[in-house]
């Protein structure tokens, strides 16, 4: 049945069904408005779900070895181009789950908020961007899916309306649209040059192009990804954007915004250049040597600070260039590690957001010297923290230590060995920022405040997300055997890119 159904028009098509089930989803809930919450809930998770399984039958799909492509034509030699592969379907899997918990978890923590609908339906229009993203088969479309989704978080980020969200809101769209308008550059001089740019394995630019446009052109697009990536010095957006509430940080850091500029460090690396072209150019050492001071400057900003979102939004700054370490390294190990903390970091980071949200609307906590004694007050809740922070820091077998693994083997696998000083460097900034937060919670000072007797735990609606993404970060470090893991789907897709078996 399956094999007569991949030529079908619709089955076809599904990339397009994908980005609609939540784009359709986010226009209902805003023309509904807020009498209709009962309704908007059941749109949200009934979308959620509905992507779910679309991107379910994607994945069996791709891993088979079948196309699924949309095209249509918006302007003479410009198509919007929507086209599944293994790398679409990394990111495209991760945002579905995701989306669906943390739909869970903003429904019960905006429950007694204004303004839901319009905060549901952003949040969804939000999704179908970052979905578009993850399918987008040439720079055009990934251009239009990048620049919808800074407008689609804006209101995401302003949702509060107070003086400090709307200041955070301005900076991240001045740094965004510029950083989309220096990318939009580089494409124009890319498309001057070759005509239709659709994502190509090995890459589709010319490599008999004079090197120095070759150069600029590939550092106006690095310079356009890396904005939203958050990499050094052009991260000053983030920790500004949390001041949004904790599903909207969660879906920043986690899914959306700073995953799709590393994505499309990916793409331009992998499906635009080529590897060999951006190591002939240097490029590739560029990309290494910025992400390595992204990582350890990242950690060191995170230690300074105080507030505890302000702390995760600093980690999230380091913890992404992983990624991009990953793909400037260049060796099939490193790409290996890259690849799959594009989805450990997602658990770890959302769980890590979950649980703050949990401290601030339960018990009104939002620093780190106010954790004192919460291991006691709220266990799961802190419990959940742990496992995430311990494996941010890449203490095995949760998911973060398969990552950095992976990456070490990768810099050695090609005589880079500096990397591994960068992996250790950080893995003692992460410890250093993590475990007193951690002896706070479960060790907690003679003097600190008497919280009272018993449990006081956030509600269900919050907690079970919380403790779901944990077990998530958990079991794909344990699992990373497994057939089915996200290791197995990087390794997938690493063999594409090499041609042989990493």
């Amino acid at each position: 049945m399956m094999e007569a159904l991949q030529d079908h028009p619709v089955w076809m098509a599904m990339p397009a069904w994908m980005v609609l089930s939540s784009l359709v989803a986010g226009l209902l809930i805003l023309v509904l408005g807020e009498p209709y919450q009962r309704t908007r809930v059941v749109i949200n998770l009934g979308a959620a779900v509905l992507k779910l399984v679309l991107v379910g039958f994607m994945l069996w799909g791709v891993g088979q070895g079948h196309d699924f492509e949309f095209r249509l034509p918006l302007l003479p030699g410009i198509d919007l181009y929507l086209h599944a592969d293994s790398l679409s379907m990394l990111l495209a899997t991760l945002s579905a789950i995701l989306w669906l918990i943390t739909t869970v978890y903003a429904i019960g923590y905006l429950e007694q908020s204004p303004n839901r609908c319009r905060f549901f339906g952003f949040f969804s229009l939000c999704v179908a961007a970052t979905m578009g993203v993850s399918v987008a088969g040439n720079l055009f479309t990934f251009f239009l899916f990048y620049e919808l989704l800074t407008l689609t978080t804006w209101p995401l980020v302003v949702h509060r309306g107070v003086s400090v969200a709307l200041r955070a809101g301005k900076r991240y769209l001045a740094y965004t649209l510029g950083g989309g308008g220096i990318f939009l550059f580089g494409i124009i001089a890319l498309y001057a040059l070759m005509g239709d740019q659709v994502f190509t394995p090995g890459g589709f630019v010319d490599p008999d192009l004079p090197p120095a446009l070759l150069i600029g052109i590939f550092l106006l697009l690095l310079v356009g990804v890396g904005v939203k990536a958050a990499m050094v010095p052009l991260h000053g957006w983030l920790p500004q954007a949390m001041v949004a509430p904790a599903p909207v940080s969660a879906l920043l850091h986690a899914v959306a915004v700073v995953k799709a500029g590393a994505f499309g460090i990916v793409r331009l690396v992998y499906d635009v250049y080529g590897l060999d072209l951006v190591a002939t150019l240097g490029m590739n050492h560029v990309l290494a040597i910025a992400a390595a001071i992204t990582i350890v400057w990242g950690s060191l900003r995170a230690l300074q600070a105080s507030d505890i979102k302000q702390r995760l939004a600093f980690s999230t700054v380091s913890q992404v260039s992983y990624i991009a370490l990953g793909v400037g390294i260049g060796s099939p190990m490193a790409t290996i590690g890259g690849l799959v903390h594009l989805v450990h970091q997602g658990l770890m980071k959302i769980t890590l957001f979950f649980c703050a949200g949990n401290l601030a609307e339960t018990h009104g906590i939002k620093r780190v010297d106010q954790v004192d004694g919460m291991g006691r007050t709220m266990p799961w809740t802190m419990a959940a923290f742990t496992l995430a922070a311990l494996g941010m820091i890449g203490v095995p077998p949760i998911a973060g230590f398969v990552s950095k693994w992976y990456l070490g083997l990768g810099g050695v696998e090609n005589g880079q060995y500096w990397v591994l000083g960068v992996l250790v460097a950080s893995t003692l900034l992460n410890a250093a920022y993590f475990l007193p937060v951690l002896r706070r919670a479960w060790f907690p000072r003679a003097d600190a405040p008497d919280r009272g007797p018993g449990i006081h735990e956030a509600p269900l609606s919050l907690l079970i997300p919380t403790v779901a993404t944990a077990t998530f970060a958990l079991g794909a470090g344990i699992l990373a055997g497994m057939p089915f893991s996200p290791l197995q789907w990087a390794q997938f897709i690493g063999e594409q890119i090499y041609g042989v078996a990493p």
